[in-house]
Order: C-alpha cells, then structure tokens, then sequence
C-alpha cells in the first residue's frame, strides 16, 4: 500500500490566547499510522487534538495537512459522548448520524450513505444491534457505536480522545481489538491515551507531550521493531 502523508508539523507550538502550552512538536502521520497522544493531565493533549480538528490555531511552527484530511477525511471520537443519556435514538441512527456532513442541501440519507453505516456497524461488531435504543446498550458496546459514527465521516484517519475512559478491563480489550483491526485495513490512528503501557503495545508511533514533545518511534508498520 502507497503511504500518503496526512500530517505534518514541524516546530509546532499549541495553546490558547497566544500562549503555547505544548510544543516544539515535530511529527508526520501517514497513512496507516497509529500515533498515540501520552502525557499528564493539563499537558496539551487536548490542545493539539483541538489544533488537527482545526478548532484552534497554532502558536506558532507549521501545520500541513493532506487533502484528504483536510476535505473532512477523519472521524472523531471524543472522550465525552455529546448523546445525551435519555435522548431516544437507535443505534442505526445513531452511526448514520456520522454521514450528516456530507448530506449538503439534500434532507435525505442516500444508499451509499446506508451502505457505508451498514458497513461500519460490521467492522464495529455491532450488526444486529441497528434497531437496539443507543442507551440500552453496555459502555463497550456504546463507544464502538461512537466508533462507527465517527467511521462513517472519516476517509483515512480517525483521532479518539481517550476512548478507553470509564471503560472494565474486558471492554477496554475489546475496542483495543476494534481499533488495531481498523488499523491494519490501512486507517490512520491518532489516539489521546494515558496508558503508556497500551501505546507501546498497540503504536507505531508515541507523542509525548510534557514540559517538550518528542515523537518516539516504536516500530514499523506491520510491528517491525525499529
């Protein structure tokens, strides 16, 4: 598979109100990566997620992006779901609802759009589950849901934001299974962790983000140790 360079950044401060918070980073994310975000809390993880989404702007250095992540090419999961725990939605419309950016000025799913919702409901583990309402189901099971929302909106990469959070050890193992899975299909992973443990294990690449930044290396795609 051909790696296409979806990010790059080179000298890259992050913060707010003209104040750096994390930096220099210097990184580039590939297709087929999985980078993992490690650092303690108030650090700048959250900041430099919010700069790849493109929420805030950067300090300082260079930001690129590909142009297929930056014509809304990656799916989001953030740490706190936005569903609210009473709010009566299916799972199906649940993961389709990922497909809504791309609906511009028809007020209609299309096929393509259901056919894609199907097939992340499969990658995710969750077919069977399309008619089952969004809250009834276990914590595991509702963060795969928000894993397949976000698959539906994402072309190459998908950057979760401590998706282990709340989760038992068993749940944890399964969306650890669910992502490396995703990832060796070829889609770029960026995920905000504190378990350093985890990102060595699952990562070709670890990001610490402390008083500096530095991009560490752990081994090739495919596992190769570097």
């Amino acid at each position: 598979m051909e790696r296409e360079t979806l990010i790059s950044c080179e000298g890259l401060y992050v913060g707010y109100d003209g104040k750096s918070v994390a930096g220099p980073i210097d990184l580039t994310v590939e297709t087929g990566d999985f980078l993992s975000i490690v650092g303690e809390n108030g650090a700048g993880k959250t900041t430099f997620v919010k700069t790849l989404l493109k929420l805030i702007k950067p300090i300082s250095g260079k930001i690129h992006f590909s142009q297929n992540f930056g014509s809304g090419g990656i799916g989001y999961v953030p740490q706190k779901d936005a569903i609210a725990p009473d709010f009566p939605a299916s799972v199906w419309e649940t993961v389709i609802s990922g497909c809504l950016a791309g609906l511009g000025s028809r007020f209609f799913y299309r096929e393509a759009d259901k056919a894609k919702a199907r097939s992340c409901l499969e990658k995710t583990g969750l077919s069977g589950l399309e008619r089952r309402s969004y809250k009834s189901l276990s914590g595991g099971q509702q963060k795969r849901a928000l894993i397949a929302r976000a698959l539906c909106a994402a072309n190459c990469a998908l950057l979760l934001d401590e998706p282990a959070a709340g989760l038992d050890e068993e749940a944890e193992a399964d969306l650890h299974s669910v992502v490396r899975m995703l990832n060796d299909k070829g889609l770029a992973i960026i995920m905000v962790t504190h378990d350093k443990a985890a990102a060595l294990e699952h990562s070709n690449k670890v990001l610490h983000i402390g008083q500096s930044a530095f991009l560490e290396n752990v081994r090739g795609i495919g596992g190769e140790a570097q």
